[in-house]
């Protein structure tokens, strides 16, 4: 078996997080996304914009509690996660939100997503962080399936994009104190 684990990125990680995110949304977003706006946001140059975005994400992130983290299988960046605080208006004190969570289609099915989420889940426990939210979108079943099967569950929020066509997303949350912390049901 592969070396494997997580750990958090780095500048020179910026070109694979970039061709990560072009694979997968390409792979899995094809039947969630508009076909003009899938083109456009994995185009060629979008992913040479998405690089330079996740290099500054990488090397100067906005605060201290934003980060990204790669998974790795011997050397190899297969996937990465984003994180900060929440931004969403009325999230409650000790909320952070996933930005985003993907993993390189070639490599799914492998445990990565379940080590990104973990070591988020680690790293936002340390930061005090109570409940940890994240914006899907309403029709990506397998994201609500996996994230479900890790106790996260829709909070009633959700949105609508414009992207020449409506597309809605939900928010998911999740408590990630450790149980001995929880309030009493």
């Amino acid at each position: 078996m592969a070396d494997v684990g997580v750990r958090p990125a780095r500048r020179p990680d910026a070109a694979a997080v970039a061709d990560i995110q072009v694979r997968a949304w390409r792979r899995f977003y094809r039947d969630l996304l508009p076909a003009a706006v899938l083109d456009e946001v994995t185009s060629p140059a979008a992913r040479d914009r998405w690089h330079e975005r996740w290099a500054e994400s990488i090397t100067a992130p906005p605060s201290p509690r934003h980060r990204v983290l790669v998974a790795v299988a011997s050397d190899l960046v297969v996937g990465f996660a984003a994180h900060g605080p929440a931004d969403d208006p009325g999230a409650a004190p000790g909320t952070a939100e996933l930005v985003t969570l993907l993993v390189d289609p070639a490599h799914t099915g492998a445990g990565h997503g379940s080590r990104l989420l973990a070591a988020t889940v680690d790293l936002l426990r340390d930061d005090g962080t109570e409940t940890l939210i994240t914006w899907v979108f309403e029709a990506d079943e397998a994201m609500r399936a996996f994230l479900g099967s890790a106790g996260w569950a829709p909070d009633g929020a959700s949105r609508t994009l414009d992207m020449g066509e409506p597309v809605r997303e939900i928010r998911l949350h999740t408590d990630i104190r450790e149980p001995r912390d929880r309030p009493e049901p």
